[in-house]
């Protein structure tokens, strides 16, 4: 499993979320982020509605991303 630590929680309800796939950016080095060491970060894009993660509910786990 892979901890990653992300500010969301003010856009998106846990239920939004549950059972979605998300595009993780892994090769990072770890990072401590609110008192959590975060190995990763999920791709999202800044839209005047505040952040959008981008979700590939269609793509198999691992899939590259390009």
């Amino acid at each position: 499993a892979r901890i990653v630590a992300s500010g969301i929680a003010q856009f998106y309800a846990p239920d939004q979320l549950l059972g979605r796939r998300v595009v993780v950016v892994a090769n990072l080095k770890p990072a401590v982020l609110c008192g959590v060491t975060s190995a990763g970060m999920l791709l999202a894009a800044d839209t005047p509605d505040g952040p959008r993660v981008l979700f590939a509910d269609d793509a198999a786990p691992g899939s590259r991303v390009f």
